[in-house]
């Protein structure tokens, strides 16, 4: 059996959503002491609180990668309480699967994610 599903090949290989949002109004950044792995999550929220761009910054390895392109495909173009609900096992669900020991890769985009959230929501309040 292959470490990787072909769904988490194809996320690492051809990751959607790369790169920074200059004009961002959310950021969030979540990381792994233990693995090195580190998370940047860029959010840009219409008025209508939709996501109308998402994209991410990655130093990691297949897994992190995959869930980061995987999360942010699950939550452009949604509402913002939509994405708060989105979980690390749904990531990996929607990668058919993740090793064990991978399994922390899907939780940091599930953090960085609502981080990113949050920031939005302070700025909003300022």
């Amino acid at each position: 059996m292959a470490l990787y599903s072909d769904v988490v090949m194809d996320h690492f290989r051809n990751p959607r959503n790369v790169g920074v949002i200059e004009d961002a109004n959310g950021i969030g950044e979540e990381g792994n002491a233990v693995c090195g792995d580190i998370m940047k999550i860029y959010l840009k929220i219409n008025d209508d609180e939709i996501i109308e761009d998402v994209k991410f910054e990655t130093f990691g390895c297949t897994s992190a990668i995959a869930s980061s392109s995987m999360a942010t495909e699950m939550i452009k173009g949604k509402p913002v309480s939509e994405a708060l609900e989105l979980s690390n096992k749904a990531v990996a669900e929607a990668l058919q699967g993740l090793p064990e020991n991978k399994m922390h890769c899907s939780v940091l985009a599930e953090e960085a994610i609502k981080k990113a959230i949050e920031d939005y929501q302070s700025r909003k309040n300022k």
